[in-house]
């Protein structure tokens, strides 16, 4: 096996040659043959093995066998115990995505701060059987089905072509000792269920099944590379960037095939997995919208908007003095005094500054908010104000308001307040203006 490994490595992970190496090791099968495999072909390497305090004496045993481990190859050796209930109750994560999060967090740590240069991992083949069996089962595209990949990143598996009986039999003849993780044997969880009650009678009845499987799978990855490249040009021809985040032309997809799929490829980076609801908001009213855990979806006339989740802000209201000049946060604005008025825009406006109540504010719109729109006689309000100049959910939410006290000076970027324009008996005239444009 071991010159097997070499091969693959020199043929496929060449990059690894001369790099510093970190290797995930639980203490199991897996991760025991992975070290030692990479120590003895001479590659510089450390350890890093995680406590999740599941097991109680259990997981100090395991922590305890990686110590000696590396011990006995002259290897560095990182450890750390995590509290992984407190954080999966924090996070409202099952436990095995609080220890999936726990873990690569810190691995990334490591990394970064002991320069290494990649991460090893102990995934094999039987591994991303059940991977592509888990991900069929839950309806997963074409993504969920290629299997676990070789390289990610810094993330890299070189055991990906061997299978768990391959490492055992190299493991045994070698004389190794590990760990067997007694909630490994458990079949609460989908992936134990499937190796102990699935794969086995499945390997049974298919010969080469391994093998064929990951054939299947580069296949699969074949195809998926085939689409991510027409999704560049679908992209181009429908996606457009803004300030905002990215517009998808409605009507342009549309008249192309298969519009759902490409909405799937498009979207799925962004965690949506909604299809349905997704499908019926390109034919929904305006203003209507879809959440992932990141990001927004939301239908605004002839196009589908999508934008990161917009944070609470901590600070709602900024107060501007009489003596400021300049201010950044939370928009660009200059303020100053000028002989005459110019003609008032989106970004330029020119009032009477005898009008103002200092402190100024700048706050974002709330339901409710009226103002006077400049050359319009009445109020108006704003909700109504945003809808006739046809404002998108997302630059409404981008929208901040010049005061002076309740009074509405400004909607920035926008549109100035009547009751604060200069007049003949004017005598002194601010102009604020913005770089800055919210529509």
């Amino acid at each position: 096996m071991l010159k097997k490994l070499n091969e693959h490595i020199a043929k496929n992970l060449s990059f690894l040659k001369d790099k510093r190496l970190l290797v995930a090791c639980s203490g199991g099968l897996d991760s025991v043959v992975l070290t030692r495999a990479m120590k003895e072909l001479n590659y510089e390497i450390g350890i890093a093995h995680c406590n999740f305090g599941l097991r109680a004496a259990e997981s100090d045993a395991d922590e305890a066998f990686v110590l000696d481990l590396a011990d006995m190859l002259d290897v560095p050796v990182f450890t750390e115990q995590f509290e992984t209930r407190e954080y999966a109750n924090e996070k409202k994560l099952s436990i095995q995505m609080a220890a999936r999060a726990l873990r690569y967090e810190w691995f990334e740590e490591i990394l970064r701060d002991f320069k290494y240069d990649y991460l090893l991992t102990a995934h094999h083949a039987d591994d991303a059987l059940e991977t592509m069996l888990i991900n069929l089962s839950r309806g997963s595209g074409l993504r969920g089905l290629t299997g676990i990949p070789a390289v990610n990143d810094k993330i890299v598996r070189p055991l990906l072509d061997f299978s768990r009986a391959e490492l055992l039999e190299y493991a045994k003849s070698q004389g190794f000792f590990w760990r067997e993780d007694s909630s490994n044997k458990k079949t609460d969880y989908l992936r134990n269920a499937l190796r102990h009650k699935v794969v086995p009678p499945y390997k049974e009845e298919v010969e080469g099944l391994l093998q064929n499987i990951l054939k299947t799978q580069q296949h699969l990855r074949d195809s998926k590379s085939l689409i991510d490249d027409y999704l560049v040009l679908i992209h181009q021809l429908v996606v457009t960037e803004t300030f905002e985040g990215f517009n998808i032309d409605i009507a342009k997809l549309a008249n192309l095939p298969h519009q759902e799929a490409l909405l799937y490829e498009l979207l799925t980076p962004f965690g949506f997995t909604a299809w349905k609801d997704i499908s019926e908001l390109m034919t929904a009213q305006s203003g209507k919208f879809i959440l992932s855990e990141t990001h927004r979806l939301v239908k605004d006339r002839d196009k589908l908007l999508l934008t990161v989740i917009p944070s609470e802000e901590k600070i709602e209201t900024f107060e501007i003095k009489e003596t400021t000049l300049r201010i950044d946060q939370p928009i660009p604005l200059l303020f100053g005094e000028v002989e005459s008025p110019g003609k008032n825009t989106e970004l330029e406006i020119f009032i009477d500054k005898d009008k103002l109540t200092y402190p100024l504010l700048i706050r974002k719109w709330r339901e409710g908010d009226h103002f006077y729109p400049l050359g319009m006689k009445g109020k108006k309000k704003l909700s109504k104000y945003f809808k006739d100049e046809k404002l998108s959910l997302v630059a409404k939410e981008k929208t901040w308001l010049l005061c002076s006290g309740d009074q509405i000076v400004w909607v920035i970027g926008h549109r100035a307040d009547e009751r604060f324009k200069v007049e003949s008996r004017t005598r002194q005239i601010m102009n604020i203006r913005t770089s800055k444009s919210t529509s």
